[in-house]
């Protein structure tokens, strides 16, 4: 069985915003300071390699800063004997300097490539290793959360944290942490380069920076409103599409066609509407940062016109210098990128290690017990649990079953019935009192063993995308081609797989609709029959199929209960008459036990159930 998936957010169809835009709409941590120190703590397993990376990034800006300056020096030397050779004299322009610059400058830029590849080589190697040991923890810590967590959960919002957040993490480690490190270095290189070549042209270029920040601000405000309103429509609007999608069937009964084209096309609008403003907007800031840097270039063109004329500076020197403006701007912009970037990777730093952080369930026992053979013996001791302390639900259930016995558990909705099997299962771990199997409390199991000696069958049937065989194969993965088939006779599946495309070959696709929700259930029972287990657990098991369907699982149930305890949670009373136990329960309590006719004679709660579920016949 497919879990449903949740609705993007931010992506999908059109959730594709532009850079500027992730800047304004990203998510920020609620302490950026102390979830930034917990990652690198993280990281700290490899800061050999980090500090490597931080060398060789630094060295790779440090190399490529120093080109424009080498190169200015070669245009110097050129333009020298260009004006020498104008002024009649011989050529006096030294081609071996200008040789030795150019070569120099080849040199440079290789060293420069070579130290940029090592360390994206070893900063991809780092994050991906990170982001495994990210997944890991995570996997390892879902098994160790108790059931209770993802009770209170969307199965989205806990996936998320796989997906998601830790790719945001991976993404913010291979690109941006480098990309910090030679933006900052390049910022800082290329101002002290250029205070180097005239401080008087660095001033006039940095008039223009606060007029650039000033309209960019002003813009990013106006534009963030509309990529908030953009991300917050997108995820209504995927919301919808999934919602109808998922219930199409419904729609078409009641002929909802029209209205939920009519929501859909409200809520398009609406993202088109801010859409093209949010983008309009974002786009308007490369070309605000042209038409100012353009700007400084022409007053720097002017002014170093002017000095060179002067001979105060070197022409090569101009030229280097507008090349250094060229090459300010660029890091500039990574920074303010960067700088929304770390908030929005804190905030998901921040999700992972909440997640991480969760209560985990109570630890295994220290010297757990290991039954060489379970007998099916089960008793419940006074038992006392609730979902929440303040609320009880079941408040002092006692009850023995002696190996071999079936055991339906009934009563109304809400009396407990589920719940005392996910008890017996350890998902959840009671307030006071004991359950034994064998005369073993079952917190003297692991998890592990506990589980293994029941097979269950659910309600709600769980299938994955794979062949029906291997669905199958579940219960046992060691079972044999023979088992499997006789597992599936005995589920009475056998017959209906073979007519199938493909037979047990079949895969079953992502929501498993390819068979009916009968065929389902069969397969499910297939597998426990599959598993052999000496303890059954069936909630509703036969909710799902037609009545004649029902009569052969029932004889099938009848053969594998034979000799194994087995515990029935069912609404038809018609399907546990020939139970050894009938505990009635109501409001967490036990309130009526024994067979089918003891109880009908006591004319009590379960007399008067059955009688309301068969009064018109």
């Amino acid at each position: 069985m497919s879990e449903k998936k949740p609705a993007s957010r931010g992506r999908g169809p059109m959730g594709m915003g532009g850079g500027m835009g992730a800047m304004a709409g990203g998510e920020k941590a609620k302490n950026f300071k102390s979830t930034m120190l917990t990652l690198f703590s993280y990281m700290s397993e490899f800061k050999g390699r980090i500090i490597v990376v931080i060398i060789f990034a630094i060295f790779s800006s440090i190399f490529s800063i120093v080109g424009p300056k080498i190169l200015g020096k070669a245009t110097t030397k050129l333009f020298e004997g260009l004006i020498a050779w104008s002024m009649g004299l011989n050529l006096l322009t030294d081609f071996d300097y200008i040789r030795n610059c150019i070569l120099l400058l080849v040199f440079l830029y290789i060293i420069s490539s070579v130290f940029a590849y090592v360390q994206a080589y070893i900063m991809s190697g780092v994050s991906m290793k990170i982001t495994y040991r990210f997944r890991k923890d995570i996997s390892e810590k879902i098994n160790k959360l108790p059931l209770k967590y993802f009770d209170t959960r969307t199965h989205g919002e806990v996936l998320s944290r796989i997906t998601n957040d830790v790719d945001t993490l991976s993404q913010t480690l291979n690109q941006s942490l480098t990309q910090l490190i030679t933006s900052t270095t390049t910022v800082i290189g290329v101002l002290v380069m250029m205070l180097s070549i005239s401080p008087l042209l660095t001033l006039v270029a940095f008039l223009t920076i606060p007029l650039s920040g000033g309209l960019i601000v002003s813009v990013a405000k106006k534009s963030q409103k509309y990529f908030k309103t953009q991300q917050e429509y997108i995820g209504h609007m995927n919301g919808h599409i999934e919602e109808i999608y998922s219930g199409h069937n419904v729609v078409q009964v009641f002929n909802g066609e029209e209205e939920a084209i009519s929501k859909f096309e409200k809520l398009n609008e609406e993202v088109y509407d801010s859409a093209w403003k949010s983008q309009f907007l974002s786009g308007m800031m490369m070309p605000i940062m042209t038409f100012v840097g353009n700007i400084g270039y022409v007053l720097v063109c002017i002014l170093g016109g002017y000095l060179a004329a002067k001979k105060t500076i070197d022409v090569g020197d101009v030229q280097a210098f507008i090349q250094y403006i060229r090459s300010f701007n660029q890091p500039i912009a990574q920074l303010a990128n960067i700088s929304n970037t770390l908030q929005s990777t804190a905030a998901a730093a921040e999700r992972v290690f909440e997640f991480l952080g969760e209560e985990e369930q109570t630890p295994e026992a220290e010297s757990p017990i290991k039954l060489d053979k379970v007998i099916g013996n089960v008793e419940f001791k006074n038992v006392k649990f609730g979902y929440n302390d303040d609320k009880i639900i079941i408040n002092n259930f006692s009850s023995i079953i002696k190996a071999g016995q079936k055991v339906a558990i009934v009563g109304p909705t809400g009396a407990g019935k589920s719940t005392i099997i996910k008890l017996l299962m350890r998902f959840y771990d009671i307030n006071s009192g004991a359950i034994l199997v064998d005369n073993h409390n079952i917190n003297d199991f692991t998890r592990n063993d506990l589980r293994s000696m029941f097979g269950m069958v659910l309600q709600d049937t769980w299938l994955y995308n794979a062949s029906i065989l291997d669905n199958i194969k579940y219960g046992n993965f060691d079972a044999t081609h023979e088992q499997i088939i006789k597992a599936s006779k005995a589920a009475h599946c056998d017959e209906f797989i073979r007519a199938l495309p493909d037979g047990y070959d079949l895969i079953l696709n992502e929501e498993a609709s390819n068979i009916s929700q009968g065929q389902k259930q069969l397969l499910t029972i297939a597998r426990t029959i599959l598993a052999d287990p000496k303890i059954l657990i069936l909630d509703e098991a036969t909710s799902s199929v037609d009545t004649r369907t029902e009569v052969l699982i029932q004889k099938a149930m009848d053969n594998l209960m034979s000799n194994r305890t087995s515990f029935v949670i069912a609404h038809r009373l018609s399907t546990i008459k020939n139970a050894d136990v009938i505990l009635v329960m109501k409001d967490g309590d036990i309130i009526e036990q024994g067979n089918h006719e003891t109880l009908l004679k006591a004319n009590g709660f379960y007399s008067g159930l059955y009688k309301s579920q068969f009064e018109n016949s």
